[in-house]
């Protein structure tokens, strides 16, 4: 059916004909009651009598229809006229992108105005579900003010609910057979021309060989023959873009790769991110890119932090050191104008340790991708793509000059900061089973020969450094990380943090006879550690306030000076014979989710940068939680907060730790030094009450049910933690049980009569208040205590480590267990752990906290 200008389309009127596709006839028309022109798409009569294409047909204006953003076509009507459907959209005045590459390749910062565009379009069609499936330069086009319209939504498939679903079950080219082969040849990913599931990193793979054609003017996949061309899709690599464009940035050329890699599972997770990492691109090279769309606000730093201010440490190094630096800082900023940071990971996720092999040029690392279980990955520094070890499951803890690695397998959570599990040495080649060392290892590094490990421990409580393995050279009453063995061999290197749930802490260093000396001052947080190359130094992480963690190096003199600074908590994590180091940057942030009898659904309680619950009133009205990053500040904040929503109040500085019976009062520790103080908070009118409790380290206190009595875990001249019981009025305490034996945050039973610990062999136990031995819960797994119910004859369980967490009820009298919640924020992206859980004794009410983590990879050389 061919329309005449001056026909009638239902309220429109036909002025003249735009083109003709397989897809239907599309017409400039006018609409008289709103005095605007439009395009009008007409599939013909013939073509609403084949199912299929009517049903895509519909498809796409259903899809089109929810999209409103500015990059993506806007329908405005869907009708009927004859027996054909048509779809009324925005009438278009420019060119296609096919048309525009008909002159030849882009400039670079054209074509990344224009995939920015792009990509910010395939965001919000992807957040609505919706895949294109047919993206290609035909279906893009280029308004004359210079925006990018995506048109044709054609083929785009409406989410599932069920995720694994066939693509669709439209007939191959042969017309016979199921699967599909739609889309345009070309453009389609390897999953697509398989005829498998398309999602939305299908769009990206079509986005990418569109940003490649755009920047060297060449189709990125094309053969002779379409057996040929999908043939290169599954099987061969683009050729390198500086062939004919050597103006592209390294960087660009890694998105491109990136959104091309053959296996969905390793492109970019979400257009969203392509948009942020070209945005970072456009930054660096003074490319301004304009705001055209909103798909909510641009990522922030949480992902991969701020990655153009890597490379422009030493202004921000100036700034941090202010005046009485600036001398120091001009200098140093003179002696690194060689600095560059390199990206070597792209994905979403967590990084949770990386090393140099012995060549210097091969990477190893583990992490935890897309809320997948950590896995060891290993990569190359002339190469963007990382590749599966083949052990799951296992942390990457030190390489050996002669590539013995020593790994931890079944690696599990101990709370905190720590992991623990079963140190094993592997070979680099893989070949062979892994072979097992020694248990509840949380870290380990090889001696330069490679022949010895020194190792970091938990013994009964205790985090000790054993080196060789077996030789105690140094027990800690908080716990030890990241120890390193000096290029000399005659030497040891660690971090100590004097309380167990905590990040602060010094750099130790340790002789073969076990003397040691503080070489750096007190941090807020202090993570990773490593030998500067000829062992001069010790260059390790940390931050004063929070977790903006900078680079500095400490003398064995005790002078420590700054080496890096950046936003986001940076990780020192090795440094090769080169000279070049390992970085991997985080942004993270802990939240609180609470929900309360009266609340429709659950209410995000989140506070400043990481907050942390420690105790939810009875009646399910108040939360305690604390604030322990750059707003929390440097002795940490302790707040109340209604679960109304209404504003938190600040209490005062420490680490919460619970509410008293009555919600009145609120229990913290203040660390102003090695000395905490445990402090009582009014949560209405009145002044704080510091307790005196010499000669005990407290690192955990709970509320007795009267209210007058405290149980306190805390070290006592150097000895193993043990659990006491505190009279308020009589200012004294004595020790319930035996070292090892540590209170969780489920406290005391309503009645009085026992409370919840962690044993020596880290497992619960319930100790009787009055006296006794301690009674096992028979529980099996990584279960724990998280609260009472009110009659006390039952526990709420929760696991450590798990994603989604899963609340479980213990009754203790039948030992049965039975599900209770499932706590997971419903903004699940880049969570990396959720725990914390508080429950009121009724269980109708209560609080968790979650931690958001997104990291990067990079290389670094010319620090010195």
């Amino acid at each position: 059916m061919t329309l005449a200008p001056g026909s009638k389309l239902g309220p429109y009127e036909i002025v003249g004909l735009l083109g003709a596709g397989g897809m239907g006839e599309v017409y400039r028309a006018k609409d008289e009651r709103l005095k605007r022109e439009v395009a009008i798409k007409v599939l013909p009569a013939s073509f609403s009598q084949d199912a299929d294409r009517l049903r895509r047909f519909e498809q796409e204006a259903q899809a089109a229809g929810v999209l409103n953003h500015p990059n993506i076509t806007a329908v405005y009507d869907l009708g009927s006229h004859d027996g054909a459907p048509y779809i009324v959209t925005e009438l278009l005045e420019g060119e296609t992108l096919r048309s525009r590459l008909s002159a030849g390749s882009l400039p670079a910062r054209k074509a990344i105005d224009y995939a920015v565009q792009i990509a910010r379009g395939l965001a919000a069609a992807h957040e609505k579900g919706i895949v294109h499936r047919d993206l290609k330069p035909e279906n893009l086009f280029l308004t004359r003010d210079g925006r990018v319209k995506i048109l044709d939504f054609g083929l785009a498939k409406l989410k599932t609910e069920k995720e694994g679903e066939a693509q669709t079950e439209m007939k191959t080219i042969s017309g016979t057979e199921p699967g599909v082969v739609l889309g345009t040849m070309g453009y389609m990913s390897p999953e697509q021309v398989r005829g498998k599931a398309a999602d939305r990193r299908s769009d990206l793979f079509s986005f990418g060989a569109i940003l490649y054609e755009m920047l060297s003017g060449q189709r990125a996949f094309r053969g002779d023959t379409a057996a040929d061309t999908i043939t290169a899709i599954l099987t061969k690599e683009p050729p390198d873009i500086s062939q004919t464009n050597k103006d592209v940035h390294p960087g660009l050329d890694r998105v491109v790769r990136h959104c091309l890699e053959k296996n969905p599972e390793e492109r970019f997770e979400s257009a969203r991110d392509v948009a942020f990492d070209l945005e970072s691109l456009s930054n660096v090279s003074g490319i301004g890119i304009p705001k055209t769309g909103d798909v909510g606000p641009a990522p922030s730093s949480a992902h991969g932090g701020l990655r153009w201010s890597l490379a422009a440490l030493a202004v921000l190094l100036a700034l941090a050191l202010g005046a009485a630096g600036g001398l120091f800082a001009a200098k140093h900023m003179s002696e690194n104008r060689t600095v560059s940071f390199r990206q070597l990971t792209f994905r979403r996720g967590q990084v949770l340790s990386a090393r140099f092999a012995p060549d210097g040029e091969t990477i190893l690392y583990t992490a935890a991708w897309d809320g997948r279980p950590m896995e060891l990955f290993t990569t190359r520094l002339d190469s963007p793509e990382s590749r599966p070890f083949g052990l799951v499951g296992a942390e990457l803890l030190s390489i050996a000059s002669t590539g013995e690695m020593a790994v931890s397998l079944g690696r599990r959570s101990q709370g905190g900061f720590t992991r623990v599990g079963m140190l094993a040495r592997l070979g680099m080649t893989g070949g062979g089973a892994p072979k097992d060392v020694r248990e509840d290892v949380l870290y380990a590094d090889w001696s330069p020969d490679g022949k010895d490990l020194a190792v970091v421990r938990d013994a009964g409580g205790k985090s000790q450094l054993e080196y060789p393995i077996g030789n105690v050279l140094y027990a800690s009453a908080g716990w030890l990380s990241h120890p390193r063995v000096s290029p000399s061999g005659d030497e040891i290197a660690v971090i100590e943090h004097p309380t167990t749930d905590d990040d602060g802490g010094y750099v130790l260093l340790l002789d073969k006879s076990g003397h040691k000396k503080k070489i750096s001052g007190d941090f807020a947080s202090i993570l990773g550690l490593c030998w500067e190359r000829a062992g001069r130094e010790v260059w390790f992480t940390a931050s004063r306030i929070g977790f903006n963690r900078f680079v500095h190096a400490a003398k064995r003199s005790g002078a420590v000076r700054v080496l890096a600074v950046a936003t986001g908590g940076m990780t020192i994590e090795d440094v090769s014979r080169s000279g070049r180091v390992l970085l991997s940057q985080d942004k993270a942030r802990q939240g609180i989710v609470a929900f309360a009898p009266g609340m429709e659904k659950e209410r995000d309680l989140s506070w400043l940068d990481w907050s942390l619950v420690a105790g939810i009133s009875s009646d399910g009205n108040t939360i305690l939680f604390d604030e322990s990053g750059e707003g929390g500040g440097a002795g940490y904040s302790v707040y109340a907060r209604k679960l109304d929503g209404s504003p938190a109040v600040r209490l005062g500085e420490g680490s919460a730790q619970a509410l008293s019976p009555d919600g009145k009062l609120a229990l913290a520790i203040v660390h102003p030094s090695s000395d905490p103080k445990v402090v009582i908070y009014p949560i209405g009118p009145g002044d704080p009450r510091f307790l005196e409790t010499p000669g005990l380290t407290v690192q955990a206190a709970a509320w007795l049910p009267d209210g007058n009595r405290l149980l306190l875990s805390a070290n006592e001249s150097g000895r193993g933690i043990r659990t006491y019981i505190y009279e308020l009025g009589s200012k004294k305490s004595r020790a319930l049980t035996p070292e090892g034996y540590r209170l969780f945050s489920s406290g005391v039973s309503p009645d009085g009569r026992f409370f919840a610990v962690s044993g020596p062999d880290r497992k619960p136990y319930l100790y009787p208040l009055e006296g006794g031995e301690p009674t096992p819960l028979a529980i099996e797994g990584s279960w724990f205590p998280t609260g009472w119910s009110a009659d006390g004859g039952s526990l709420f369980l929760r696991r450590r480590g798990e994603i989604p967490e899963s609340v479980r009820r213990l009754d203790l009298k039948t030992g049965s267990v039975s599900p209770f919640l499932v706590l997971m924020p419903g903004d699940s992206a880049g969570v990396t752990s959720v725990g914390s859980t508080r429950i009121t004794p009724d269980g109708r009410a209560y609080a968790f906290s979650y931690l958001r983590s997104l990291a990067d990879l990079y290389v670094v050389e010319g620090l010195k």
